[in-house]
């Protein structure tokens, strides 16, 4: 395979994962969200939530980040499958789908990434139980933001998330993440008075 035609199919692999900046997580479309969160949106905090979790785990942060960023791509190709619709719907496995996604990338390319997938899909090693925790804990978080915005019917979506959680760390962030206040970090910037510039700071 050409230098030229690897470096096509890894351009194709990243304009398909732009749609996942357009796409919405459709789960929230039931619970009355009109203008959800994107699957891209849900998958950068996915993955600093997992840096953290990782930290506070003892797991590798980068790795889980990694599993994290890629846990939601095959999206593109079979949408977000709401919960309800799979009662209904069998659709292949994650795997699978990334296969197809990354068959035209250089092969160093698609064995990193195959390799994550299938490690987050097996749920097995610490990474992967770690990076599933991040996903479950990013959607309880969205959950209690959605709810401060005057959404109500969220709170199936806290109930499953927290009990699915495995690490004690990332039940420990649920716990307060139920009774904290999103716009709490605003406060101690608020009532510090007007930021001072560098050069300000610099004379003193």
């Amino acid at each position: 395979m050409s230098d030229d035609h690897e470096a096509a199919g890894a351009i194709s692999f990243i304009f398909e994962a732009g749609v996942l900046k357009r796409a919405a997580r459709t789960g929230w479309w039931f619970a009355g969200v009109k203008h959800p969160e994107s699957i891209a949106e849900h998958s950068f905090r996915t993955a600093l939530i997992g840096m953290m979790l990782a930290a506070m785990e003892g797991a590798d942060p980068a790795r889980v980040s990694m599993l994290c960023v890629l846990h939601d791509t095959q999206e593109t190709r079979i949408t977000d499958i709401p919960h309800i619709a799979k009662r209904y719907l069998t659709a292949v496995p994650n795997t699978t789908v990334t296969a197809d996604q990354v068959a035209a990338c250089p092969s160093a390319v698609a064995d990193v990434i195959t390799a994550a997938v299938v490690e987050y899909e097996a749920g097995e090693s610490l990474e992967a139980i770690v990076a599933r925790d991040a996903d479950k804990l990013e959607c309880l978080v969205q959950a209690v933001e959605y709810r401060h915005q005057g959404i109500d019917n969220v709170q199936r979506w806290i109930d499953s998330s927290r009990a699915a959680l495995k690490t004690a760390s990332a039940q420990r962030l649920a716990d307060a993440a139920l009774t904290g206040q999103p716009l709490a970090w605003l406060t101690p910037a608020s009532s510090a008075g007007p930021a001072r510039s560098r050069g300000e700071v610099n004379q003193r």
